[in-house]
């Protein structure tokens, strides 16, 4: 049952205050700490019996062990220093990772995850490359429940918590995969709905669309950039998700929005990046306020109802633009594209404007689901985070 700390009475400590029944501990008295050891990049592949872990986590695999049991790793070095891995089994742990073994009365399950709280990468000793050293580790204090099942109570909340953010993961993985499969049949005629058998058509982007952008005479600058206003600037920094995150956007002054009225966005426009990271696509929707870009961002309308918005926004999402982009790079690194190359994109569609609109929203279905998804999925670990800050201070009592 739970408990309010104030219900279950509670203590003042040099670090504030903590239940009874619980103490200020240091590391070096709740484990022990020693780095793994050397193992050359020979010794490991896919194919022996044990796995390696190193600062960066699993290696690959080796044919000895040095260890045996229920342990935590620490990366000691590398990019994810300060990560956390539970070991179990056999297992080798390299001269990169620390190896966490539990003193008596202490859950290693607990201990992990209050060693994943504490973000120790921000002990470590250099910016260059970055390392953690025993000795640094060993005197950080931690708030410390003396009873063991109190230890594995919280333990065991938290393993729920990262189930249920694991299985969302992995749903969202799944549907993104359908949602893969589904562009690259429906989007190219190779699955065709029922009750359409019209023939697709080949077009030109130059022929059935006006490009526009902000043209470089008008010299807008960032020193016009503002953090608020009446009119929105679209740089493609805010692109997010095939979409435009308006709260991410700067604003201008009316007169620069007023001055081109061919980049004044409008519901249904398509938008693409055309430098620095080229081929950035969002589609825009309701827009909260009037919109205009600047000069790296392309938007793109049919004329005369050449190709329906949607059905064209999730073409240049899939493999069709990608192969298209990558012919124009032709192995060289390009950081612009240029209208006189867009124009020459050439691409299939329905000729049946029904059919594009039935594909479209099938595939709107599929984001509306996968992103109801990825908003639960931020839920839980919201929910998880709070978890942590109460159960393992003990703000709420399992017990």
């Amino acid at each position: 049952m739970k408990r309010d700390v104030a219900q279950s009475g509670y203590k003042q400590t040099e670090i504030g205050l903590i239940p009874e029944g619980w103490e200020v501990r240091s590391l070096e008295k709740v484990c022990t700490m020693k780095s793994g050891m050397t193992i050359t990049s020979d010794r490991i592949n896919e194919f022996a019996d044990y796995p390696c872990f190193g600062g960066n986590g699993l290696r690959g695999f080796t044919n000895s062990h040095t260890h045996e049991g229920n342990f935590a790793l620490i990366g000691r070095q590398g990019a994810l220093c300060g990560n956390i891995v539970k070991a179990t089994g056999k297992f080798f742990a390299s001269e990169h990772a620390i190896v966490v073994t539990p003193r008596r009365g202490v859950a290693i399950n607990w201990l992990a995850i209050v060693l994943e709280k504490m973000n120790l990468n921000q002990y470590s000793e250099s910016s260059a490359q970055p390392g953690l050293s025993v000795t640094k580790l060993q005197p950080l204090e931690i708030v410390f429940p003396i009873e063991t099942k109190e230890q594995e109570a919280i333990a065991e909340a938290l393993s729920d918590a990262d189930g249920l953010i694991e299985a969302l993961s992995e749903l969202i993985a799944k549907k993104r995969q359908i949602k893969q499969g589904a562009m690259q049949d429906l989007l190219t005629g190779k699955k065709r709905l029922a009750g359409f058998e019209k023939p697709w058509k080949t077009q030109c982007l130059g022929d059935e669309a006006i490009l526009k952008a902000r043209i470089g005479w008008q010299g807008l600058t960032t020193k016009e950039y503002l953090d608020t206003g009446d009119y929105f600037l679209v740089t493609g920094t805010e692109f997010l998700n095939g979409f435009i995150d308006w709260n991410e956007c700067f604003c201008v002054e009316e007169i620069r929005y007023s001055q081109d009225k061919n980049i004044q966005l409008k519901s249904n426009d398509l938008l693409v990046t055309k430098d620095g990271t080229i081929g950035k696509i969002a589609f825009v929707e309701e827009m909260p306020k009037p919109a205009t870009l600047n000069s790296g961002v392309f938007v793109i309308r049919p004329k005369n109802k050449a190709f329906s918005p949607r059905f064209f926004y999730y073409l240049l999402r899939s493999e069709v633009f990608d192969k298209f982009l990558s012919q124009l790079s032709a192995g060289s690194t390009i950081n612009h594209l240029y209208q006189k190359d867009f124009v020459t994109f050439k691409y299939e569609l329905p000729s049946d404007e029904e059919e594009q609109i039935e594909i479209a929203k099938i595939l709107t279905d599929m984001d509306t689901e996968i992103s109801a998804l990825e908003t639960k999925l931020e839920k839980a670990k919201q929910i998880k985070q709070g978890m942590m800050q109460d159960l393992l201070s003990g703000k709420v009592r399992l017990i």
